[in-house]
């Protein structure tokens, strides 16, 4: 991965003039969060903006730098179309939302804030700090299909599980976490980001939002939700580094709608799943949000099971995983190994 040191100025467009440069209007809004106002602007003579890293359906992200820091620049292109009035509302509404919400987040597992700005052509910039993994999808891609040794997946999931409870605890609820919007740092922690359609926990919420395959069936039959959705998405995801498969593989989005909704589907779990994960994931995917665990309650199991791991010989931890046989040297270890994760069920049984 490049790190954020081998940032090369001579990849940049600053030796020809940059369109979006010639047409920024600075500006400055002040959101109001915890009854502490904030302002974020941007001053475009700072920003050097390099090589295109990816992009989307109205929206592509640059590598740049803004004064002393390597950010990710995404550059939002609202349609002028009078038909498209409702996708230009739509963006607006998205760029809104993260301006809100972004800057009151300063959490390790949440990707920084830098800046924002509105320019006067019908288009927006969000900076955000540069992660030079690039997105959690593009990581698990590289992987085709085989799934991750056990102690990644424990990191894993527990950057994303404290970065929810943060996210939680600030009051916002993301309603879209996937693998697609979580990046990896080049210390391969990973960060949550892309709060396009987050929303505030405080108010009525009952609008669809999110991507099928990872979204709560309360959402999917836009009946009121609250926090637990995101419970969801996050079991969806522990499966998938489990499994190393997408979920519902080979359905269509409306296919699996109706697969959850209607007829309360899950993917499988395999066999070899160890007990901890296994129990962990149905209870975040279950039907009833009530039933669901909070993201605390969750890293407080994932970190039990770390530290369990931790303190069991490596090879008696692969044996285990990889179901190889029980030799008599390593009988008496894999026994206690077994054991405790036969008993953690208790633990997470403090949950329900």
């Amino acid at each position: 991965m490049k790190s954020n040191m081998e940032f090369n100025s001579k990849n940049l467009k600053d030796s020809q003039p940059w369109p979006w440069t010639k047409c920024f209007h600075p500006i400055k809004a002040k959101v109001t969060a915890a009854k502490v106002a904030q302002e974020w602007s941007l001053d475009p003579s700072s920003l050097i903006i390099g090589e295109k890293c990816s992009h989307g359906a109205h929206s592509n992200i640059y590598e740049g730098k803004y004064k002393e820091h390597h950010v990710a620049i995404k550059i939002v292109t609202i349609p002028e179309d009078e038909e498209k009035g409702s996708l230009a509302s739509l963006l607006e509404t998205q760029f809104m939302k993260e301006v809100t919400f972004l800057p009151r987040l300063h959490h390790q597992n949440v990707v920084k804030f830098i800046a924002a700005c509105k320019d006067n052509n019908n288009a927006y910039c969000v900076l955000t700090e540069y992660v030079s993994g690039g997105s959690f999808r593009s990581y698990l891609n590289k992987l085709k299909s085989k799934p991750m040794p056990l102690k990644k997946i424990l990191g894993f999931s527990l950057d994303i599980a404290h970065g929810m409870e943060y996210i939680h605890s600030q009051g916002i609820i993301h309603r879209d976490l996937k693998p697609d919007n979580v990046l990896v740092g080049e210390d391969y922690h990973l960060k949550v980001a892309d709060f396009g359609i987050a929303c505030d926990a405080s108010k009525k919420r009952d609008s669809w939002s999110g991507t099928y395959r990872w979204m709560a069936p309360e959402m999917i039959k836009k009946k009121p939700y609250g926090r637990k959705v995101d419970v969801y998405s996050f079991g969806l995801m522990l499966w998938e580094m489990v499994t190393g498969t997408v979920p519902y593989k080979g359905m269509t989005p409306l296919q699996v709608a109706f697969a959850v909704s209607d007829k309360n589907s899950r993917p499988e779990i395999p066999s070899n799943c160890p007990y901890v994960f296994r129990d962990l994931i149905q209870k975040c995917w279950d039907m009833k949000p009530e039933k669901r665990p909070e993201f605390w309650q969750i890293v407080q199991v994932l970190e039990k099971f770390d530290q369990s791991l931790n303190a069991i010989d490596g090879r008696v931890l692969n044996l285990v995983h990889n179901h190889c046989s029980i030799d008599h040297h390593h009988n008496n270890k894999k026994v206690v190994f077994l054991h405790w994760i036969q008993n953690i069920g208790h633990v997470l049984k403090c949950i329900q």
